[in-house]
């Protein structure tokens, strides 16, 4: 395994396993048995960063969610695992249902305001079993509350010591700019962390509608991309990143966004990048999230341990120079 070190604060900067593993569906739709089987098989293989939230997965039952948290919980006592270990486990506020649901269309989300990011963390260390949040994200954009008012109630959970580091997922970028800012004219922790959907696939620009589960905010493009860039300390994760099995699987379609020239352009590149290394199109696309210029955290799920060593063979996967300019090129 690799890592590299998430955050910029001595006090609060950890060191991670360049792939991340998704819990999403653990403790719904991947039994317990499975889940408790993947995540030693991460965790042997030396990965550290495990991906959970407190809405996962309200939509498979119709419940509020909370059942991966609560899996990681059995898990982590069941393998005495404790907080001093080398695991992080980055969880997420602001998404969750205020109803027992079935989708998020039409429901009503708890969003972001300073009680529930307070009611929100304590919910999640307790489904946990931690006295500390490694990392916790802003998992969707909340206009309704001021920014001022989250970014305090999250500065306020690191100062306490009951958060580690702090991240955004799904907002606009210059959502993520008025948070920073406002974070530092508070004196508080800001954002570290980015999680975005983001793959070796370009999505159309001009096609409205969704374009992740969260909308167009939620696909790091143009400003996002150009603001990682420009901010070292920022860390870019990046969600379904195997486009859910389509660069590989012949029922997994991809979907409108992607009908443009430069899908065929970039697929043919990335079969015979493929080809050459005698590597699975996955595995090029995760090898070249993880080695380019800007590095990604790809995050990752699996329903079995085979999926995952698939993902895990692509952290010893080294591509060429050329091979990395031919995949850059293609568009």
């Amino acid at each position: 395994m690799k890592y590299r070190m998430i955050g910029t604060d001595p006090g609060t900067r950890r060191s991670v396993s360049v792939l991340s593993l998704g819990a999403m569906l653990m403790g719904t739709r991947t039994d317990e048995e499975t889940s408790f089987a993947i995540l030693d098989r991460y965790v042997a293989a030396g990965g550290t960063f495990i991906d959970t939230s407190g809405n996962y997965a309200f939509w498979v039952n119709g419940t509020q969610g909370g059942e991966s948290e609560e899996l990681l919980g059995r898990w982590r006592r069941s393998r005495g695992i404790s907080d001093s270990d080398e695991i992080v486990i980055a969880t997420k506020v602001g998404a969750r249902p205020l109803a027992p649901s079935s989708g998020f269309s039409g429901a009503v989300m708890e969003g972001l305001s300073a009680k529930v990011v307070r009611e929100s963390a304590a919910r999640s260390m307790s489904r946990l079993g931690v006295s500390r949040l490694d990392l916790m994200y802003a998992h969707i954009e909340d206009p309704s509350v001021p920014v001022e008012e989250t970014v305090g109630a999250f500065g306020e959970l690191v100062a306490s010591g009951e958060v580690g580091l702090l991240g955004v997922s799904n907002h606009w970028s210059w959502r993520v700019e008025r948070a920073r800012a406002a974070a530092a004219m508070l004196g508080v922790s800001g954002y570290d962390v980015l999680q975005y959907h983001y793959s070796y696939l370009r999505p159309r620009a001009d096609l409205p509608g969704r374009r992740s589960a969260f909308g167009s905010a939620g696909v790091a493009q143009g400003d996002l991309l150009d603001l990682v860039h420009a901010s070292p300390e920022l860390t870019l994760v990046a969600y379904s990143p195997l486009l859910s099995g389509a660069y590989v699987r012949a029922d997994r379609p991809l979907g409108p966004e992607f009908d443009h020239p430069g899908t065929s352009a970039r697929l043919e590149a990335l079969r015979s990048v493929a080809w050459e290394t005698g590597a699975t199109a996955n595995q090029v696309v995760l090898a070249w999230l993880m080695g380019g210029e800007l590095p990604v955290i790809p995050l990752v799920g699996a329903s079995s341990v085979a999926q995952l060593e698939e993902s895990l063979a692509a952290v010893d996967l080294e591509l060429t120079a050329a091979q990395r300019a031919r995949l850059d090129e293609a568009h």
